[in-house]
Order: structure tokens, then C-alpha cells, then sequence
């Protein structure tokens, strides 16, 4: 039997000893140093034309009513953003218990509140947006038991970010044969989350409409609550000045029409379209570093063939 992946794999002993001297250094910063850091290396990034193109292409796609300047500045935004994120990574456990009530705010939690307090099954949608890394951090110290579907990652700060979630008390759950460990942890009182934003290739994927043109995307957590019925909610994080915003939506009823597939396909195209909806708001908190339309959808007419799903599977990752 083959061995199980590892959540991360470990970096060379080189690596690993400049990059935990550096994270530990940024550890040592204060917040606001940090901060600072954060839009140094994420202006240092534009400079050095790092994805600029991939992040403009997107943009371009997404916003073609928008002049190349404002598209610029939006791009710049989401870059300050993910240098946020990758800091976080690793600090988010230096904040206290009163740092994390004063910078985040719920408005309305549209009952999963109720539901993550009494670890009834619920599976949570969220995406590569604000902060995804605080997000988790959040739902730790409120004391909510959950499980996040992940990629397995590779490298030296890699480590940092993997232990840093494992010592928040995240249950890693791989992309890969997801689906059976993902009831597994409903059926234990786990919550379910998994950031659902990211290209697959055609074949483990389907295909949703996002800004108007068609995305490979996970159909694992919408599988996950036709299999479970459990409900599903869209949790995003936004940034609102040194302060998050955590918005809330859902359930998401799942359709029942008896035909698999459509079924699956229709309820994922509307988790994505809440997330869409909170990208076209605040877009300068999204990814738009990530290829996420890479993947060509089957030509006009063709049916996308997932023989896995119609027998209740969700198709392996990449590996």
C-alpha cells in the first residue's frame, strides 16, 4: 500500500535554517513592524514583476470595463494582501485572546454560530481572500474543533505555516481521497472547511461560471453535503484597515433533482458565485496571482465526464 503524503515536505537543512531565522525574526517584530515589512516585500514583489502579468491578465478578464491604471492599483492591493496573509502564516498565535476579539468582527452569523458551539456537522466554503490564515486563528480560539482540506505544500516556511495551523488545533485533511476523511470529521463534530478558489485539472474538477467565464473548481465540499447533508456556509475574511471583517453566508441549500451531477455542478457554481460577489466588493483582496482560469473547459456541447462522481467519489487531487 502506498504511503499517505505528508502535509508538507520538509526543506533542505540550509533552507530551513535561514528561514527560521528570518521567521523568527519577523516574530520578534512588533505589529506594526511587521505591517511595514509586509508592504516593503510586497512592493519589492511588484517591482520585480513577480506574477505582475498573471495577476493583470486576470484582472483584465475579470474587470475589462476598468482602465489599466485602476487594474494596476487593484493588482498592488491584492499583492500587499498576500504578503499580509504569508506573515500571518506565522505570527497569527503571537496575538492574544483580546488582540483577536478587537480586531475581528462578525456581523451576523446567520446561525453557524450555534451550529460550530454544539460541533454539529457543518461544512464552511472560504477562498484565498483578506485573511485566510487569521481566519483559521479566529475559529481556534473560540474553541471550534475543525478540519481543513488542504494541498500538500513543500519548503521551509512551508513547515512554519503547517505547524503553526496543527498547533492552532486545525485537523489537516489532504486533497487527495478527500471526501471519506472529510465525512469522517463531520461525523466526529468536526466542522469541515476548504478554500475553494483554486484550478483543478479537468478531470477532478468541474466547471462553474466566475466573472463570466468558466473555472475548473474543487467539487469536494459540495459531494461532501449531498453525501453528509450537512449544510454549507461561504466564510470570507476581509481586511478593513488593521482590522478584519469576517462576513458569513449561507446555508447554501444543495440542489435535489435527483440528477448527481447537475446537482453537484449547481451548487458549487453558487458557493462560487457568493465568493465572486465578495471579490467584485474588495478585489483587491483576492489572489489574482493564481491562474484560475489555466484549465480550457470542454468545447460547446461536449459533457464534462466524471465517472468518479457519478459513483459518489470525489477524483484525486494533483498530485
Amino acid at each position: 500500500m502506498k504511503p499517505a503524503r505528508p502535509a508538507v515536505t520538509p526543506g533542505g537543512p540550509v533552507g530551513r535554517l535561514v528561514v527560521g531565522l528570518v521567521v523568527r525574526l519577523v516574530r520578534a517584530l512588533s505589529p506594526r513592524a511587521r505591517a511595514r515589512l509586509a508592504a516593503f516585500v510586497a512592493a519589492l514583489a511588484w517591482t520585480l514583476r513577480i506574477r505582475r502579468r498573471v495577476a493583470l491578465d486576470n484582472l483584465a478578464l475579470a474587470f475589462p470595463e476598468r482602465s489599466p491604471a485602476e487594474r494596476e492599483a487593484v493588482a498592488q492591493g491584492a499583492y500587499r494582501t498576500m504578503a499580509l496573509a504569508a506573515l500571518e502564516a506565522v505570527t497569527s498565535d503571537l496575538l492574544s485572546d483580546a488582540e483577536v476579539a478587537r480586531a475581528v468582527a462578525v456581523v451576523d452569523w446567520k446561525g453557524l454560530d450555534v451550529l460550530l458551539d454544539t460541533r454539529q456537522p457543518v461544512l464552511i466554503a472560504s477562498a484565498h481572500f483578506g485573511s485566510w490564515e487569521l481566519f483559521a486563528e479566529v475559529m481556534a480560539r473560540r474553541g471550534i474543533a475543525f478540519a481543513a482540506v488542504v494541498r500538500p505544500l513543500a519548503g521551509a516556511f512551508n513547515e512554519w505555516v503547517v505547524e503553526n495551523r496543527r498547533r492552532a488545533g486545525v485537523e489537516l485533511i489532504l486533497q487527495r481521497g478527500a471526501l471519506g476523511n472529510m465525512l469522517k470529521a463531520l461525523k466526529r463534530g468536526l466542522a469541515v472547511v476548504q478554500l475553494v478558489d483554486q484550478s483543478l485539472p479537468a478531470k477532478d474538477g468541474v466547471f462553474v461560471p466566475f466573472f463570466g467565464r468558466l473555472a475548473s473548481t474543487t467539487p469536494a465540499l459540495s459531494m461532501a453535503a449531498i453525501r453528509s447533508k450537512a449544510p454549507v456556509y461561504v466564510v470570507l475574511a476581509a481586511r478593513d484597515g488593521d482590522a478584519l471583517s469576517m462576513t458569513v453566508e449561507g446555508p447554501i441549500p444543495v440542489p435535489d433533482t435527483g440528477d448527481r451531477r447537475a446537482d453537484l455542478t449547481a451548487h458549487t457554481a453558487a458557493v462560487t458565485r457568493v465568493i465572486e460577489q465578495a471579490i467584485r466588493a474588495r478585489p483587491d483582496q483576492w489572489l489574482w496571482l493564481h491562474r484560475r482560469w489555466k484549465v480550457a473547459a470542454p468545447s460547446d456541447g461536449q459533457p464534462q465526464q466524471h465517472a468518479a462522481l457519478d459513483e459518489g467519489r470525489v477524483p484525486q487531487g494533483p498530485q
